[in-house]
């Protein structure tokens, strides 16, 4: 029953697929008006937790996904959508969590925009490098053909263009990107999550027979995310809030780009496209479940302690 997964295929007509690019680039771009040139120079600023939180994001995290994938061994098209996921940049909801969370905001918005402005270069490499260091899926995409270029050719239109515009408004015109972010952000975001929506009820019967299993698999692979950015914070000796924000940024991914992907150069193939799903769904439970934790609970908890 498992390896049906590889044969199977999500419905998703072209002109959801468009209309999902288009709300991808509207997330972005709303993101995009909020960001300022003072965002990078922070980078600069404090070189240790951004190097560490990059670290995590582009190379922990996908090391720790092939040890998850070797030790597991799903089928091959769940492999790929785990390492598809795993290059893709930080969600952009993260920075709300982060804010949450109590961590560092600045911290979080230069991450998730050097993250996302590089990932027109990363994602596509990433994924190749570490998908290829896994023969199943090595031999799955060399049957797919897959064109690298034609994949940093959509990543940088759906994820670089509206960066490059939506800064240079912000530039020009900040009045105006500050009305505009407030609308676009929640209509962008509830836009896209009808689609994720759409896509459950239109494949209802093939989430139910496998949802079981993605279920665990997504839960576990999150933990690993969440736990590349916590563990290297810990070995850093970063600041708590840092710590907050590393373990966040790192569990966070943008797994609508993975969808977009999947839907356009894999023609929704069914372990990929149930996985980029899940994700977009899980790790906004378990972000929210993490910051409100450490929001509420954490202080207070090590404060009693310290008193004993």
């Amino acid at each position: 029953m498992i390896e049906e997964l590889d044969t199977s295929t999500l419905n998703f007509n072209q002109d959801s697929l468009f209309l999902l690019n288009i709300s991808l680039a509207i997330i972005m771009f709303g993101v995009a008006l909020d960001l300022k040139g003072s965002d990078f120079r922070y980078i600069f600023q404090n070189p240790k937790s951004f190097g560490l939180g990059i670290l995590s994001q582009f190379f922990m995290l996908p090391l720790l996904t092939l040890v998850f994938i070797s030790f597991i061994q799903p089928p091959p098209s769940v492999a790929l959508g785990m390492f598809l996921v795993a290059a893709c940049p930080g969600g952009n909801v993260s920075n709300f969590m982060t804010h949450l969370a109590k961590g560092n905001t600045a911290l979080s918005v230069s991450l998730t925009a050097f993250s996302t402005a590089f990932s027109i270069f990363l994602t596509p490499f990433n994924f190749a490098l570490w998908a290829g260091f896994y023969e199943p899926t090595a031999t799955m995409l060399k049957e797919i053909s897959l064109s690298y270029f034609e994949v940093f050719q959509t990543v940088a239109l759906i994820l670089g263009l509206p960066l490059m515009v939506g800064m240079y408004i912000n530039g020009r015109y900040p009045n105006w990107a500050q009305k505009a972010t407030k609308i676009l952000k929640p209509l962008s975001i509830l836009i896209f999550a009808g689609f994720v929506v759409i896509a459950f009820i239109g494949n209802y019967n093939l989430f139910l027979k496998f949802i079981g299993l993605i279920f665990l698999w997504v839960l576990g692979h999150n933990f690993i995310a969440l736990f590349s950015g916590y563990s290297l914070s810990k070995i850093g000796k970063l600041s708590l809030a840092d710590t907050k924000t590393l373990t966040i940024e790192t569990g966070i991914q943008n797994s609508g780009l993975a969808l977009v992907l999947i839907f356009t150069y894999f023609d929704g193939l069914g372990g990929m496209a149930i996985i980029a799903a899940w994700w977009g769904i899980w790790h906004i439970i378990s972000g929210m479940g993490i910051a409100t934790i450490w929001k509420n609970f954490y202080k207070p908890l090590i404060h009693s302690f310290s008193q004993e």
